[in-house]
This record gives C-alpha cells, sequence and structure tokens, in this order.
C-alpha cells in the first residue's frame, strides 16, 4: 500500500456522507437543545423544592407550605416537559387540517 492509499482512505473517513440535510441537522439541534433545558429544569425543580422542604422541616412549622411552590412551580413543569415530550404534527395531519380548513370556506 502506497502513501497516496492512505492518505485517500483518511480523507474518505473525513468527509461528510452524501445527502446530509442541514435543516433536518438544525432541528436534531434544536430538539436536543430543548431536552436539556428540561432536564435543567427538572433539576432546578427537584433541588430548590427540596431545600425548601429542609427550611419548613427544621423550622417546624405545622402547615406544609412548601406545596404552594411545589404546586405553582410544577404547573410549569409540567407544561415544559409538554412542550418538549409532544410530537410535532405529522405531514398527514397538517395536510387533514387544511383540507378540512378549506372546506368551511
Amino acid at each position: 500500500m502506497d502513501d497516496k492509499t492512505v492518505l485517500d482512505e483518511r480523507a474518505v473517513d473525513h468527509i461528510d456522507p452524501p445527502g446530509i440535510d442541514d435543516e433536518l441537522r438544525e432541528q436534531a439541534v434544536a430538539e436536543l437543545r430543548k431536552r436539556r433545558e428540561l432536564a435543567a429544569h427538572l433539576m432546578a425543580f427537584v433541588l430548590v423544592n427540596t431545600f425548601v422542604v429542609i427550611i419548613w422541616y427544621v423550622t417546624g412549622a405545622g402547615f406544609f407550605w412548601p406545596v404552594i411552590p411545589i404546586f405553582g412551580w410544577g404547573i410549569g413543569v409540567v407544561f415544559h416537559t409538554w412542550d418538549v415530550l409532544w410530537p410535532e404534527p405529522t405531514e398527514s395531519s397538517i395536510r387533514s387540517t387544511m383540507d378540512r380548513i378549506a372546506r368551511r370556506r
């Protein structure tokens, strides 16, 4: 095997596969960022609310007041999770909705 063959094989390894769609890549990166943001949101929710419950426990308060911020923030976590995990509309569902709207006109 000569040096030219080795260089050609290395060059092939570094070439992007044909047909990579930049728009699809951007969509995948955006989805991964949304999932990472959700993970950070969930971690903050658990850590902060754990700290709030510890404060409640240490102070010896009778009424479990941490339920108020846990519930309020929990609503935000549910909507954030829904936004990240709910599937995007398919092309067929978009077409059927367009047809339904067109029939109403």
